[in-house]
Formats: structure tokens, sequence, C-alpha cells
């Protein structure tokens, strides 16, 4: 696979709406070469930059690209992946947005049955979580436990009702607004299901009365990234996926 396939495989996967941002998304290195294996995982860092070339890897592939307030990490990593002529692309909010990507991905991995919306931003609304539904109830404390399972991490967890959860809503990654747990609530779910937490978002939940489970930022997030890199895969038979497992630096500590 050459470059040009990559990007024709994003452009094909995404749709020209959802990569109209493109400050969300784009290379921080490119390489003139066959791109024969991928590897993929949510963050830009020095771990995953250290795997990819451990790992012979040509295309380093992650939902985030190093963020602006830790300051010089985009600059070392690039820095090692020039040297080791590894390319690197990054791709935030499409990833977030897309029916395939995180918040779908994870409601998949948590088997829930039935998928009543998809993650969505606008600028009227701004960010919106995803909707499912359990066609059969599922005790809280047995959710909690599958989500553990599924991230191999400790899952913060809070019954603020009484039933079983029906209905769920996601939003992965840094999803700790209130106004995204009201917006939950609003729509009929008993769960909210996250990748962050403040004080603010566990008192709102507790006042909601709405179920709130909490997992990492990066754990909650990588099984969109892993359908993007299987989807891409598919579409470029040939090139081999590898996930960079990251540690679990963010709960694990």
């Amino acid at each position: 696979m050459k470059q040009n396939d990559f990007e024709k495989a994003i452009h094909q996967l995404f749709g020209e709406e959802l990569l109209k941002e493109n400050d969300e998304y784009g290379f921080t290195n490119i390489i003139d070469r066959e791109i024969k294996k991928i590897g993929y995982a949510t963050n830009l860092s020095m771990e995953t930059v250290g795997m990819a070339i451990a790992q012979g890897v040509d295309l380093l592939l992650t939902h985030h690209d190093a963020w602006d307030f830790i300051y010089g990490l985009r600059e070392a990593c690039v820095g090692r992946l020039k040297q080791h002529n590894i390319g690197h692309f990054w791709i935030h909010a499409p990833l977030d947005f897309v029916d395939f990507g995180t918040c779908t991905s994870l409601m998949k991995v948590l088997e829930v049955d039935e998928i009543d919306a998809y993650s969505t931003y606008s600028e009227a609304d701004g960010e919106l979580p995803g909707i499912g539904e359990f066609t059969t109830p599922v005790e809280f404390e047995q959710l909690a436990k599958r989500m553990r399972g599924t991230l191999n991490e400790p899952v913060r967890a809070w019954k603020n009702n009484a039933q079983p959860v029906k209905r769920v809503g996601v939003l992965t990654g840094a999803g700790h607004s209130s106004a995204l747990i009201r917006e939950a609530a609003e729509r009929g779910c008993d769960t909210y299901v996250t990748g962050e937490a403040t004080l603010y978002s566990i008192q709102y939940a507790q006042y909601a009365g709405i179920n709130l489970l909490v997992g990492s930022h990066t754990f909650t997030e990588i099984f969109g990234v892993e359908s993007l890199a299987k989807k891409i895969a598919e579409l470029n038979p040939g090139v081999e996926i590898t996930e960079l497992i990251e540690s679990h630096f963010e709960l694990n500590h």
C-alpha cells in the first residue's frame, strides 16, 4: 500500500463531511515507501513510537496527536519517527463521530444489542452521546464487571438507580461534561459510559439518578482505532495490522 492508497481509504471510510475539519486529522510524518505494516494505538507518545520501532511498523495510526499542552512531546515523537523512517497519521473527531468509530465500537464490545443513535457533532448541538439498548436488561454490577474485563483495567462505577441497565449513553474519552450526561438522561438512558470523570460529572449523575461507568480515556477509545485499522486492511489486502498495546497509565498507578 502506498500513501495515496491509505489516503483514499480514509476518504472512502469517512466521507467529505466528516473530514471537512482538517485540523482534526493528518500526518505528522510522511514516508515515501510501501506501507506493509500498520501499528495502531490511541495515543502518539514515546511509548507507542518505541513499540512501532521495535515491531517494524511502517505507519503508526493513532486517534490522538500529541496534545499541544504536553509541551515538546510531538516534536520528540516526530524526531524518533523520522530517525526510523516511520510514518504517523492521527484522526480525532472524525473517528469519534463515524458509524464504526470509538463510541459504537465500545458499545459493541460491551455487547449492547441495538444502537439507536451514533455519537454526533454539530455546531448547533455540539457533541451528543451515542445511545444503545440491551434487549434483555443487564444488572449494573454485571455490566461494570464486563467493562473491566473488556478494558482490562479498573472501571469506576456509581450505581445511582435501582433498575437493571436497559438503555445506555456512551461518549468515549473525555465525555465527562454534565451536559452530555443530562442529554443521555433526557433521552431515557439509565446508565452513562465514558472515559473520564470530574467532581461535576459524578455529582450530576448522582443528582439525576443515572448510573455512571468510567474507564480510562485511552482504553475506552482503542476499539474505534482497531475498527479503523481493520477497515483499512480490508480495503488493502496484504497490509498487516497490529495493536501497540499501551500501558494502563491512567488508572493503574
